[in-house]
């Protein structure tokens, strides 16, 4: 029944000139992923994201304990309007590509920066980075790694720069996107890329 209904379903969107998006997934790991979802979040051509954690080999890691894994964010996107190698690009032009022992005020194995990729996207992906550095002029120490497994995390993480509700943190009793954007700040993530990349960070697309 669910196959005649997608039939259908098809058939229709063929009829009406409807276009149906291909969709493709991709894996970085950039610090905080709260702040590399949020910066992915704003990409024309992504369609979704997931925080989580990946590059481990730990079952069911969490955000108390994911030794071996790094905070990472899943993105989901339309290859049509942004194609991997500009995905890529994109990424690491939002993060300190110069820095392998955490990322800003994060440090340590957790936050380090990294692209998972599969067997399709390696290739392609090792360009990318050797075009970043040769833009960049220097050595860019983000690894591309196989991609393993991803774990989403706790539903609270999840487009965590939106949240509306509140938290205790060092600032007070304030709501979740509010302390994000102080966390944001206080770590110097933003003043750091653009000390890194210049004009380039944070690049607009297409």
């Amino acid at each position: 029944m669910q196959k005649f209904l997608l039939a259908i379903i098809l058939a229709l969107a063929v009829n009406s000139g409807l276009a149906i998006a291909k969709t493709e997934t991709a894996i970085f790991a950039g610090g905080c992923f709260w702040c590399v979802e949020s910066d992915f979040d704003h990409v024309k051509g992504v369609t979704a994201t997931i925080s989580g954690y990946a590059g481990g080999t730990m079952a069911n890691p969490t955000y108390e304990d994911h030794d071996g894994n790094q905070e990472a964010v899943k993105v989901e996107f339309d290859p049509a309007i942004i194609p991997y190698d500009k995905l890529v690009s994109h990424f690491l032009r939002t993060i300190d590509v110069t820095d392998a022992g955490g990322q800003f005020c994060d440090r340590g194995d957790s936050y380090v920066s990294a692209i998972f990729a599969t067997p399709e996207q390696k290739p392609i992906a090792e360009k990318a980075v050797l075009e970043a550095e040769a833009a960049l002029g220097q050595k860019i120490v983000t690894p591309v790694k196989a991609a393993t497994s991803f774990t989403p995390a706790e539903d609270y993480h999840q487009n965590y720069y939106l949240g509306q509700n509140r938290v205790l943190t060092r600032f007070g009793w304030i709501k979740q996107a509010d302390a994000y954007h102080r966390y944001r700040e206080g770590c110097g993530r933003d003043e750091q890329v653009k000390k890194v990349w210049g004009a380039a960070a944070y690049p607009t697309t297409n």
